[in-house]
């Protein structure tokens, strides 16, 4: 790519008073999903193929297939109940999804099984790419940035990978930036949560937080100072960072770059800010409403684990004002309503909204069904605690069942779509993370004692729901931060780590203290719903290396922070017990 230039770089350095310089960067990792990619494939006749995938897009999965196996799209059914990990790895059948549902056929139909083994997983099944970059930035002496420059470069496979956003949410008026990306034979890269944004946040915060050091300036003010860089969403950073702070003690326990406590354990304090959109999906929803008062949710939707089912059940149930159970919530289906595949955090706001639009609807047949046997008109009424009542005189009121008992003898389905009319949900959150860390000296391990995350994601339907997703994105964060790396043979281009023995990943004992924060209430709900999947697991690797630059007085430039290349970093720096 050729190099980008905003402002006027040269001048902003040469008016600078302070320069900070730093290599950076993050090594290839793997998606590594305990499920590995495949599928159940069985033939019904010639023409009649049903397939059981492990997919993100149950929708779009027929039409991925019926090309290369020369059968119409509808011939196809796709079922899937449960998947056990995509995080961006599973959009389409593969390559192996094809010969899955070939080896069925020529095994005249019989259910065939086919899941990758871990070496094939690990190897070609998906690979975020690596981002390393030469960084420099300029500033006055009381923190205000004038400046930036990199020159970045990563792979990501036969494709070249993807360009991080550098520098990342802060928009630093004058700058000069060239990334290239580098075509190699590593495995095909694919979108791993919040694509590119991990790489562009973990160079932008470290260059930071070294520029913060060069300055003698505490991060937490050096952030704060140069906070209105980052537009419209700076309040939200204030409010987040000052919260974050609070949680993990951070005047308490910061201190300068090297702790200066005895003995081989060092402690520190690391901090990260990011951003995602998280825009709903395409969705449509059908709602039906039998006049027994039982209702039915179909949706093509996928549930990867993170409460798709639950959210919309409390959606349907919440409008209907019935418990969890009165709603039946069927989805993972093709031959149900289209909905968008789950990627880009887009799920949660697609399904909330079009199940929201397709609930409403509905209850406004059953109030206009309703209202005469209450002497009310239709606008009158409301859903409220298994009844249907009249606003101004809830003893007015019917139970669910009676009331849905008007509609006569046919049930009615109504089907909300999302785009849709109304502001149902929105884009565009912020996020802010801080670790505490501890560094053992003598053999470079790193030890997680705490990471704290605030975050925002408009509307929450279900604050545990919520609250996992970001407590699982701290757990995924600690791997990539501390043990994740794809380990190629430099002269033959082989994986040499492609099982669960060397591709290492984050056990119970690894992850530390985990805090969750939802900014919620005034100024955030009624921006309606937005995806929260991959905004929290963009901040941890950040966090977690500004944590260890000041414990030990000494930025380790790469990750996986590996006590090996905390050691070389010690030695560079002639740390006590570099040389171990």
């Amino acid at each position: 790519m050729a190099a980008q230039t905003s402002g006027d770089p040269v001048k902003a350095f040469a008016e600078s008073e302070v320069i900070s310089e730093g290599l950076y960067g993050l090594a290839v990792i793997t998606h590594c999903c305990l499920e590995a990619h495949g599928m159940i494939a069985e033939w019904s006749d010639d023409k009649n193929l049903v397939v059981h995938p492990s997919t993100q897009n149950v929708s779009g999965t027929a039409s991925q297939m019926a090309t290369p196996l020369e059968i119409p799209a509808a011939n196809i059914k796709v079922h899937q109940d449960h998947i056990g990990g995509g995080f961006g790895s599973k959009f389409g059948p593969d390559s192996w999804g094809i010969e899955c549902a070939r080896i069925s056929k020529l095994a005249g139909g019989k259910p065939v099984k086919l899941f990758l083994e871990r070496n094939a997983e690990l190897a070609v099944a998906g690979a975020r790419p690596s981002a390393f970059a030469r960084v420099k930035i300029g500033a006055k002496k009381d923190g205000k940035i004038l400046a930036w420059q990199s020159e970045s470069w990563g792979t990501g496979g036969p494709g070249g990978g993807g360009s991080p956003p550098m520098p990342y949410v802060f928009n630093i008026p004058n700058q000069r930036k060239q990334h290239t990306a580098i075509a190699n034979h590593i495995g095909p890269a694919r979108a791993w949560r919040a694509p590119n944004h991990p790489q562009g946040c973990l160079i932008t915060m470290s260059a930071m937080e070294d520029m913060a050091a060069e300055l003698n300036m505490h991060p937490l003010d050096f952030f704060l100072k140069n906070i209105e860089l980052v537009g419209p969403r700076a309040q939200v950073y204030r409010d987040e960072l000052k919260i974050c702070a609070d949680l993990i003690g951070w005047e308490k326990n910061w201190h300068p770059r090297g702790d200066k406590a005895p003995g081989p354990i060092k402690s520190g304090l690391g901090l990260s800010i990011h951003t995602w959109g998280g825009a709903g999906h395409a969705s449509d929803c059908d709602i039906t409403i039998q006049p027994d008062g039982s209702v039915e949710l179909k949706m093509g939707t996928q549930d990867l684990g993170v409460g798709t089912r639950t959210a919309l059940n409390i959606v349907a149930a919440d409008t209907f004002g019935l418990p969890l159970s009165g709603v039946k919530v069927l989805i993972g289906d093709n031959s149900y309503p289209v909905s968008g595949p789950s990627g880009g955090s887009t799920t949660i706001g697609g399904i909330s909204a079009s199940s929201r639009r397709a609930a409403l609807d509905a209850l406004d047949q059953v109030f206009a069904k309703a209202a005469p046997a209450l002497n009310a008109q239709p606008a009158e009424l409301e859903a409220w605690d298994g009844m249907i009542r009249v606003k101004s005189d809830p003893s007015r009121n019917l139970t669910w069942a009676q009331a849905c008992s008007k509609l006569g003898p046919m049930p009615i389905t109504v089907r909300g779509k999302n785009p849709g009319p109304g502001k149902l949900n929105d884009q565009g959150v912020g996020g802010c993370q801080m670790a505490d860390v501890s560094v053992d000296y003598e053999t470079g391990v790193v030890k997680i004692n705490k990471i704290v995350a605030v975050q925002d994601c408009g509307l929450v339907v279900n604050l545990k729901l919520a609250e996992s997703q970001v407590y699982g994105s701290l757990i995924m964060g600690v791997a990539y931060a501390l043990y994740e790396e794809k380990v190629m043979d430099q002269q033959t281009g082989h994986m040499l780590n492609p099982n669960m023995e060397f591709y290492k990943l984050a056990g119970l004992g690894d992850i530390g203290e985990l805090v969750v924060h939802m900014m919620t209430g005034k100024g955030y709900d009624e921006r309606g719903v937005i995806g929260l999947g991959e905004p929290p697991v963009i901040s941890p690797g950040a966090a977690i290396s500004n944590a260890v630059a000041n414990a030990i007085g000494v930025r380790v430039p790469t990750l996986p922070l590996t006590p090996d290349r905390v050691l070389a970093a010690l030695e560079k720096k002639g740390g006590i017990n570099a040389r171990i």
